[in-house]
């Protein structure tokens, strides 16, 4: 939700911002403007019928306490089309509030000026070189979806099994098996370690269903709720950590001393993909259901969120060194951006089989977009100067740290043998009792 205040002071700016975002979309301002009019305008009508009921109202009584009926007759008529107006203007107020209200929350965040112009994913800028360097393969490089589902328990049956969840629930699942799942565990294990014990992350295991208030206030809905999966009249399936995590502040008024607050958690992420038909049909680059271990903070102003965005992406980055993967971190561009976001960083991971790099985390910044609509504030702290304090929207981030199911994709296609086997990478291999590869 936006400062419709902000908005009217400074209407060009916003409409340049939201331009950038999308071309042509800054039209909205003048709706917004044109509704906040109305409103006024009815709001106007209202309370000059309200004074002119509350003042005649007065006079009836004196008018009939003195015998003039003629004169008490024609105030009471007064009156009358007075308690009319109100309750037209009331009604004309309540729906163009509504109707602002409505476009307002469709609205998404404005651009910082230092994000680059551009439509799509083409026009992201590489910042600084990729770290480490691509493996060179000996032997014809398998996809991920090819190289798990030749892995085979002693059984004969496939570690990664896309057959079996099809029959069961459709497209776009999985069933990872025996020492794959395994290593999967592993994964999420080892991402919750560094970020609580490195990075000095609180952990939080969150409810995986909320309601649709929790999802307005992160940004989900109104405008994304094809995405979601409804899960009976009033919950919704998590889509992301970052909806349960960010909503532990909502309607609360923190005080300095919270702040920065840090958490993480590991949980599974339900999305329809309702937008991607078509895109990655094949392996687990884009399921209805995967684990991500999330990381969210909470700050106080822009200038500490920036700094949090770098120390997020960086918390995010280690992750990637420590399992040795090949990365590189892009500056999203205006167009490319989430509805949430301010600023974005995209880490995406090498990816052999495609020879390419795949978006494995995304950090961003979101400034007070989602805590004025989840109206979570904090008290800034009482000086000699400043006996009182007014407390203030904070700043939210948030980001991957990382998406399980594309680091276990990365892995096995960076770590793929000759002949068949996994190599477990070093960093995991005390989370799996010492095991080296999977065979």
């Amino acid at each position: 939700m936006f400062d419709v205040k902000a908005i009217r002071e400074a209407p060009d700016e916003f409409r340049k911002a939201w331009d950038r975002k999308t071309a042509g979309s800054g039209v909205v301002v003048d709706q917004i403007l044109a509704l906040t009019d109305a409103v006024r305008q009815a709001t106007t009508r209202k309370q000059d019928a309200e004074t002119v009921r509350n003042t005649n109202s007065k006079l009836i009584g004196k008018a009939k306490g003195s015998g003039d009926e003629a004169e008490a007759q024609r105030l009471m008529q007064i009156v009358a089309d007075a308690k009319i107006e109100i309750e037209q203007s009331g009604a004309a107020e309540a729906a163009a509030q509504a109707e602002l209200e409505g476009v307002l929350s469709g609205l998404p965040n404005l651009p910082l000026p230092d994000v680059p112009a551009g439509e799509n994913e083409d026009d992201n800028i590489q910042q600084g070189d990729a770290w480490g360097q691509p493996r060179v393969f000996s032997f014809p490089v398998q996809d991920h979806a090819d190289f798990g589902s030749n892995l085979k328990d002693d059984s004969g049956a496939s570690l990664l099994d896309f057959e079996a969840a099809t029959r069961m629930s459709g497209a776009r699942f999985v069933a990872i098996k025996g020492q794959l799942a395994r290593l999967e565990r592993a994964l999420g294990a080892f991402m919750l370690d560094f970020q609580t014990e490195t990075n000095n992350y609180t952990e939080v295991s969150p409810p995986l269903l909320v309601r649709s208030s929790a999802l307005y206030g992160t940004g989900q809905l109104p405008k994304f709720e094809e995405d979601l999966f409804k899960a009976g009249d009033q919950h919704y399936l998590i889509p992301t950590a970052e909806v349960p995590l960010t909503n532990m502040v909502a309607g609360q008024i923190l005080s300095d001393e919270q702040l920065p607050l840090r958490m993480t958690a590991q949980t599974p992420c339900f999305r329809s993909e309702a937008g991607s038909a078509g895109r990655d049909t094949k392996g687990m680059i884009r399921l209805h259901q995967f684990n991500k271990v999330e990381l969210v903070s909470i700050v106080r102003d822009q200038a500490e969120g920036l700094a949090e965005l770098e120390r997020m992406t960086r918390c995010a980055e280690a992750v990637l060194e420590a399992l040795e993967l090949p990365y590189r971190r892009m500056l999203l561009c205006a167009g490319d951006m989430g509805a949430g976001a301010r600023k974005t960083y995209d880490l995406e991971v090498w990816l052999p089989s495609q020879e390419t790099y795949r978006e494995i985390s995304s950090c961003s910044y979101c400034g007070d977009f989602q805590a004025r609509r989840m109206n979570a504030r904090w008290r800034p702290p009482v000086s000699e100067t400043t006996p009182k304090s007014k407390p203030e929207y904070v700043h939210t981030l948030n980001g991957s740290g990382l998406a399980v199911g594309r680091t276990l994709v990365a892995i096995m296609e960076n770590y793929q043998e000759a002949d068949g086997s996994l190599t477990v990478p070093s960093a995991l291999r005390s989370y799996l009792g010492g095991l080296g590869s999977i065979r």
